[in-house]
């Protein structure tokens, strides 16, 4: 818990709406990742959402099977 108070508001926000179970190292590294990139907070928690949506797309179809509306081809 500790490790999730340490994180910057708009992170942690992001984080408690997050669909999948993310631990909060890891999506402060890829925030970081991304803040690097972008040079912008906003721009790097859309890189966020976007990378969640692979996630869940690319794990769908092994859950649900391929015909599920957000797996991948």
């Amino acid at each position: 818990m500790r490790e999730f108070d340490r994180l910057p508001p708009e992170l942690r926000a992001w984080l408690a709406a997050a669909i999948l179970p993310w631990r909060p190292r890891s999506v402060r590294r890829a925030f970081e990742k991304a803040v690097a990139r972008t040079q912008d907070k906003a721009s790097a928690l859309r890189e966020l959402d976007r990378l969640q949506e692979r996630l869940v797309a690319k794990d769908a179809g092994k859950v649900w099977g391929q015909d599920h509306p957000d797996a991948s081809s």
